[in-house]
């Protein structure tokens, strides 16, 4: 199998102090994967710099059969500034800017785009709706709509199911089972075990060092998790504090 992202000796961090460090795994193309962890495991650091957002500190994440341009990522709901006055549209439409950049024109055609991307989020008729008076869940499916335009290889998504109704969690999981479908790679930071079983098939236990990676029920085991949580609790504090002896 073609593998859609390599982890080799990746150690990633802030202002060059480690969060999380050395981590090894081929992440297969079209592999449906949950990133699974305590907090301040290092998720969605890992998230951002699988994303290209943030610079290894050491070691390489090398793209496989991806290009930087295959890959979609989305944020926490809360690194959005939801007070910035564009419409539902005119959010969703930005998942076109690589095809048609900042100020390009829409036309029938990619208009006609926009419209099923809404349509199958479920947010048909909002189109002129403020993104500044959307619930959590309806912006969570706005930005859906948003990556189902950028129609691209890879997904990354973090914390997509927070602070949104089941009803929205259980139609955005079908879009995701879709991308999978579609031979997609999806990665998903998530922080609820159920969720992750019953739809993730693959995941990445992470406590700022990978504690194993593989299909779900070998790696969320009561063993992985209790060395996760230990991990993370000899971890507080600076990310440099964090030592390997922990037994």
């Amino acid at each position: 199998m073609n593998t859609a992202l390599s982890l080799q000796k990746l150690t990633l961090g802030y202002d060059r102090l480690p969060a999380v460090r050395d981590l090894e795994a081929d992440i297969p193309q079209g592999s449906l994967t949950a990133i699974f962890g305590p907090n301040g495991a290092g998720k969605s650091t890992l998230l951002k710099g699988m994303a290209g957002t943030l610079s290894p500190l050491n070691g390489q994440l090398a793209l496989g059969t991806l290009k930087r341009e295959d890959i979609a990522y989305l944020p926490q709901q809360s690194d959005i500034d939801r007070a910035f006055p564009i419409s539902v549209l005119e959010l969703v439409a930005m998942g076109l800017w690589r095809e048609i950049g900042s100020f390009g024109w829409l036309g029938r055609e990619r208009r006609s785009r926009i419209e099923r991307a809404i349509s199958a989020v479920g947010l048909t008729g909002m189109e002129a709706r403020l993104i500044g008076s959307l619930s959590g869940g309806q912006m969570q499916r706005a930005l859906f709509a948003r990556l189902l335009l950028q129609d691209v290889q890879l997904y990354l998504l973090d914390e997509p199911f927070t602070a949104i109704d089941a009803r929205t969690m259980s139609d955005l999981i079908e879009v995701i089972h879709r991308w999978h479908g579609e031979g997609r790679t999806v990665m998903a930071v998530l922080h609820d075990q159920e969720t992750v079983r019953a739809h993730f098939p693959d995941t990445l236990l992470l406590a700022r060092e990978l504690i194993a990676y593989g299909p779900t029920e070998r790696v969320l085991t009561a063993k992985n998790q209790f060395r996760a949580r230990q991990m993370c609790e000899a971890c507080e504090g600076s990310p440099h504090d964090c030592g390997k002896d922990v037994a």
